[in-house]
């Protein structure tokens, strides 16, 4: 982990790294969707939410993924997205602290694939609760499949950018 930064500076690096998250968030969402499937996506903000946990650590983490959230639903004008993604981030946040105990910087790439689950998990159970309903849980299965695939391929992006960064600070 990271040497923390204080005062000014963090207050700048946690503004820029929401900016990025919630640019890459906002590119995304003017991507079509890969499949009929509601809620598949690749999910590509969260390369920034797993770099910070495992850089920088799970306080700025939740601010940053918070900001994102928000931010997000606000930018998108749809204020359903804020329920549905502060559900899942929030567990998927949780996944990742439990996942930071457990791993070696070598193996960051596993977390976030783990993450991308709980993250649909938390978000179909935010949709059961809005629909009063647990239909919702039918489409467990697809997003499990979905979350794997994109989780590998943003855990793999994660530990890239993760390497590059310790490459140069050196």
């Amino acid at each position: 982990m990271e040497r923390p930064v204080k005062g000014a500076g963090r207050i700048a690096r946690l503004a820029l790294l929401t900016a990025i998250a919630l640019t890459i968030f906002m590119a995304e969402a003017q991507i079509p969707a890969l499949t009929t499937v509601p809620g598949v996506k690749l999910g590509l903000a969260n390369i920034v939410t797993v770099y910070i946990v495992f850089s920088m650590g799970p306080g700025d983490a939740l601010l940053v993924l918070s900001g994102r959230v928000f931010l997000g639903a606000v930018f998108s004008g749809q204020p359903m997205t804020l329920i549905y993604s502060a559900a899942g981030g929030f567990l998927s946040w949780c996944t990742l602290i439990l996942l930071r105990k457990l791993l070696t910087r070598d193996q960051i790439w596993l977390a976030s694939p783990v993450a991308a689950v709980f993250h649909n998990l938390g978000q179909l159970l935010a949709a059961a609760a809005v629909l009063r309903s647990w239909a919702v849980m039918a489409y467990l299965p697809y997003l499990i499949i979905a979350a794997v695939i994109a989780g590998l391929f943003t855990g793999i992006a994660a530990q890239a950018l993760i390497r590059r960064l310790d490459k140069l600070k050196k």
